[in-house]
């Protein structure tokens, strides 16, 4: 019996709860590569916790990096023959699936979602850059446009394209700008599968103080002060004269 009760003991004993597991995190990597009839014809990228790391160029064999910290990661190639297994894999499930299949399965469209903003607080007169954010694009093939006012605009940046969870895309254009009163920029996206063009526009708002209107508020402010004073010290002499 004493037995007994020391197994039922240890049974309702509570099991030690590890510290360092409250503290652990999961995280997604996310390597997609795509293949489509229409241009990109093959794709890989790769990102992490949504945020993409790399793409990759199939004309040289090499990763891209999406920012300048990750190039030495980029010139890693132990990976290459999975690479391109998956590459002809993918062009093979197109070539010869895609048309026994064509007409029997729904295909899939996305409508982009455009939006923009700018990179940094708005201030005129100081360099800035605007972005073009595209969302729900499927399939991954876009022509991305700048306008200001009714003037095409040219040295606009590459457009990066990254996979998000649920089979679906979105993408990124940048434009370097120095912000006026005046602007007027819009960013138009052709989804080419079908042609259908999204368009957002972007107007200064809410924008900070310039260094120039910085100075006459300052200039304002000490006047005033000045002012105040002045008029404290006549009201004080003004009061201790003696009365007649």
């Amino acid at each position: 019996m004493a037995a007994t009760a020391r197994e039922r003991a240890l049974r309702r004993r509570k099991a030690p709860t590890l510290a360092w597991r409250d503290e652990l995190q999961n995280h997604t990597f996310l390597h997609t590569m795509y293949c489509q009839n229409w241009s990109p014809s093959i794709g890989l990228l790769e990102a992490y916790d949504g945020d993409q790391l790399f793409s990759f160029n199939f004309s040289q064999n090499t990763r891209v990096p999406r920012l300048p910290e990750f190039a030495d990661w980029a010139q890693k190639s132990g990976d290459m023959p999975t690479i391109s297994f998956d590459k002809a894999f993918c062009q093979a499930m197109i070539e010869e699936i895609g048309p026994k299949l064509e007409g029997q399965i729904p295909v899939s469209r996305g409508i982009p979602m455009v939006d923009v903003f700018t990179l940094k607080p708005l201030e005129f007169g100081k360099p800035n850059m605007l972005v073009c954010f595209i969302s729900n694009l499927f399939p991954p093939t876009l022509t991305v446009n700048w306008w200001h006012h009714l003037d095409p605009v040219e040295g606009m940046g590459p457009t990066f394209v990254s996979a998000v969870d649920g089979f679906s895309f979105q993408a990124f254009s940048y434009l370097n700008f120095t912000p006026a009163p005046s602007d007027l920029f819009s960013c138009v996206v052709t989804h080419e599968i079908d042609n259908y063009t999204a368009i957002a526009y972007w107007v200064p708002h809410d924008a900070l103080p310039s260094d120039l209107l910085e100075n006459v508020l300052c200039g304002i402010a000490f006047g005033l002060g000045m002012l105040g004073i002045i008029v404290g010290l006549v009201l004080i002499v003004y009061f201790r004269k003696p009365c007649s």
